[in-house]
């Protein structure tokens, strides 16, 4: 049987720590090993918040005019979406599994839910916020309902549209890592194994990828937004 001799125990404690591996919070050593797993999780991440906000937005758009033009119907439209908001998103998993499965089909329709109320409201208050001047006038050029919204109303919301975009896109950036609780999180998935294994540079990757690309894609949308509405950035109402 070995016997630990006391004087000399506090002179194997530095030599143990000295052997355990370094586990640092960045590392450029982790990316090179472990790039094509980065790669795969981020654009995983990109696609399936890309596909979620642009679901929502077809979803939002006709729901929100609708919304507008038969005002009674607001109520149960921002209602039936508020409720989906409110669902936390491990129990809207757990309710959608039976039916959708395990996978990306589950994780698309959990982030379509979420994005909807926001871009909705924005779309009703964007319609609801036109200049009534401007609605007088194209009612006395003879402009029918539908005309007066598609040439007139939707044009004059883009940026509070595009404002509500942008909230739903950062939004999903962050709610898509949850996704790994089906096995379809994107750069979750990576959070995930880091926080199982202790990695730490896994963990941080992972997380400074999230901001970066709720940062770039946030970046990308202001500026779509200001080229389609560059009345608005010049504080002029459109011809």
């Amino acid at each position: 049987m070995l016997l630990l001799v006391p004087e000399l125990v506090p002179s194997l404690v530095p030599a143990l720590a000295s052997d355990a591996a370094p586990n640092p919070w960045l590392s450029w050593t982790y990316l090179q090993r472990n790039g094509g797993d980065v790669l795969a999780a981020t654009g995983q991440h990109v696609t399936l918040t890309l596909q979620a906000v642009a679901i929502a937005l077809v979803i939002a758009l006709p729901l929100g005019a609708l919304a507008h033009l038969r005002p009674r119907l607001a109520g149960p439209v921002l209602g039936v979406t508020g409720v989906l908001y409110t669902i936390p998103s491990l129990a809207l998993f757990a309710v959608l599994a039976p039916w959708t499965g395990i996978g990306r089909v589950t994780v698309l329709i959990g982030l379509v839910s979420y994005a909807l109320l926001v871009i909705v409201r924005n779309v009703l208050v964007g319609l609801r916020g036109v200049d009534p001047a401007i609605v007088d006038a194209a009612r006395g050029m003879g402009y029918g309902r539908l005309r007066m919204l598609t040439q007139v109303e939707l044009p004059q919301a883009l940026p509070s549209i595009v404002a509500g975009v942008r909230l739903a896109t950062v939004t999903t950036v962050a709610l898509t890592t949850v996704g790994v609780v089906v096995g379809f999180g994107g750069l979750g998935q990576l959070m995930f194994r880091g926080f199982r294994s202790n990695y730490h540079a896994e963990i941080m990757t992972a997380t400074l990828l999230c901001l970066l690309l709720a940062l770039v894609v946030d970046l990308l949308l202001a500026g779509i937004g200001r080229l389609l509405t560059p009345w608005a950035v010049r504080g002029v109402q459109p011809a």
